[in-house]
């Protein structure tokens, strides 16, 4: 049997390779949506398609001809949408679920396989490395008990999609806050916490909170054009 593993993250190349040491299934993953087709995925014909942190819409007729298992980072029905973990911890949640479930045409509404808890202590990379375990693990249990997934139950609740100024901690008036978001954003492909000057941009990443203070890794650019003086 083989499975198809999709994730923007090349950390999941190391997990797929993980699965089918550990499940007797080969693994084959992808990284680039271009490279997803139907064509591929019917040549392959897979057992599951899974998609651990993937941000790009998938086609009708991928979902609809293949099982195909999404991840995503809250309890749901609650935080359906984008920056799932940014929005959770912008708003003070520091405990989660990971919920497994089938892609439909609603996003994030799917009815769901399984959920397993996630701690979002630490910096987003952290997280994230943290994520890949517990997903490999709700894999393995999926491909083992092939469970027939469950409509969502409870009220819906939908997290926009953060953007790149919203990294800005100029208005941030509580230390705990401040900290929070230098952490979740501290991981590969995220726009940093920063601060602006009229010549500089600050960007904060490492932060380590001593109750009073935080010390932090501090990468200073300038906005100006061409090269200072």
């Amino acid at each position: 049997m083989v499975c198809v593993l999709v994730s923007n993250r090349l950390t999941y190349h190391k997990v797929a390779d993980i699965l089918s040491k550990e499940t007797g299934r080969k693994f084959i993953y992808f990284s680039n949506s271009e490279d997803l087709t139907e064509k591929v995925l019917l040549e392959i014909q897979p057992e599951y398609v899974f998609f651990p942190h993937w941000s790009y819409l998938i086609p009708e007729n991928i979902y609809t001809d293949f099982e195909c298992v999404m991840f995503h980072m809250t309890d749901l029905p609650f935080g359906r949408g984008g920056s799932p973990l940014q929005n959770l911890i912008a708003r003070g949640i520091y405990e989660t679920q990971i919920t497994a479930f089938r892609c439909i045409k609603e996003l994030d509404a799917g009815p769901i396989y399984c959920k397993r808890p996630l701690s979002l202590y630490g910096t987003a990379e952290e997280i994230y490395m943290r994520a890949a375990d517990t997903i490999a693990d709700m894999i393995k249990w999926i491909i083992k008990n092939r469970p027939e997934p469950v409509s969502q139950e409870g009220e819906s609740c939908f997290f926009p999609r953060r953007k790149p100024e919203e990294s800005n901690i100029k208005d941030l008036d509580c230390i705990q806050k401040l900290y929070d978001y230098i952490r979740m954003l501290d991981a590969d492909g995220y726009p940093r916490a920063f601060l602006e000057t009229e010549h500089f941009r600050m960007e904060f990443e490492r932060a380590s909170f001593k109750g009073e203070y935080i010390k932090a890794d501090v990468i200073i650019r300038n906005k100006d054009n061409g090269s200072p003086e």
